[in-house]
């Protein structure tokens, strides 16, 4: 693949007037709709755009959890995995909006899927933004075949010997791999993307020292590797050090501003919800934020709480929609 210009992409964009225009179009459906305050339904339904069992959707659970007692109501979890999760989040902009039904999944559907090919939903139309709830940040990682001591000394030997450096994503157009195109283009230099599918087989085999370098969301199971010594971090996607890494800088702080990117998973509505309802989600995750409880659940995962309005939330979604639409189509990236 050829280099990429950096001035093309690389520098921190504000969402274009279009797209901000058709965000708060989406809330505005919200705010007519909510002229008469409504209470919570006595069930609602809690759509998880992942698997059952993974980081997403044991938070998922736990803050459906909070959201139970605080509210009194209860919350049902319903997982619809699939498609990077655009399939859940299909599910929740088709579904009624009464309130009744949310959903929680990362930004990547509204503002990476988009570009890649066709959605059966407008992501800045059909779903109005809650509340954001956390940033899971991106890991890189050196494997055995790497002898790099810190990230400085992985660029340098890519300058060297361009193309010898193998680094691994869980796929085309990931996150990890977005991570890569960023760093790429800003440093000038040659290094072989190795694709996956998924982070299973990824994982074994920066264990084995297939390739020299993984980025790849934190997990439980990676912490691990980090503590046992197999896996070394060198540096992260994240919004400041990690609690539990503090001595791994993060990419910004190498430099490296443009490839500092990192999950934000948030709480969803279809388009039209009332906006008192909207308001009041929005105050009891901001409050379930707080709780120790969650916050410990949280940070246990290398996760970071991302508390906040749902305007400032929306404007986040947007300016990501338009740097990620630059990103793919500078880069040349497709989907898989």
């Amino acid at each position: 693949m050829p280099f990429i210009d950096t001035m093309n992409f690389l520098a921190a964009s504000k969402p274009s007037r279009r797209t901000t225009t058709r965000l708060l179009a989406a809330a505005a459906l919200c705010a007519a709709s909510g002229a008469h305050a409504q209470a919570v339904p006595r069930t609602v339904r809690l759509i998880v755009a992942y698997p059952a069992g993974g980081v997403s959707d044991v938070v998922a659970r736990a803050l459906g959890d909070r959201l139970a007692a605080q509210l009194g109501t209860t919350v049902i979890v319903d997982n619809r995995a699939g498609a990077s999760g655009a399939i859940g989040m299909d599910a929740v902009a088709k579904a009624a909006p009464d309130g009744a039904t949310l959903g929680f999944s990362a930004i990547s559907p509204l503002v990476l899927s988009p570009h890649l090919g066709k959605l059966p939903f407008d992501p800045l139309k059909d779903i109005v933004p809650v509340a954001s709830v956390m940033y899971s940040p991106v890991l890189l990682v050196a494997t055995p075949a790497s002898k790099a001591k810190d990230f400085r000394a992985l660029i340098a030997e890519a300058k060297v010997q361009p193309g010898a450096v193998r680094w691994a994503t869980s796929g085309p157009a990931s996150l990890g791999h977005i991570v890569l195109e960023q760093v790429r283009a800003a440093a000038g230099v040659d290094i072989t993307h190795v694709p996956y599918k998924g982070g299973g087989q990824q994982l074994n085999d920066a264990l084995s020292g297939q390739f020299e370098i993984l980025s790849t969301n934190a997990s439980p199971t990676l912490s691990a590797h980090i503590q046992s010594g197999k896996l070394r971090p060198l540096a992260a996607g994240a919004p400041a050090r990690l609690e539990s890494l503090p001595q791994v800088p993060t990419l910004a702080e190498l430099g490296y501003s443009a490839a500092n990117i990192h999950s934000l998973f948030g709480v969803f509505a279809p388009a039209g919800t009332p906006a008192a309802l909207v308001a009041k989600y929005n105050a009891e995750i901001n409050k379930a934020l707080a709780s120790p409880e969650l916050r410990a659940k949280l940070t246990a995962t290398d996760n970071v709480p991302a508390p906040g309005t749902p305007a400032a939330f929306a404007k986040e979604i947007a300016s990501e929609f338009e740097s990620n639409g630059r990103i793919v189509k500078a880069a040349g990236i497709k989907a898989d």
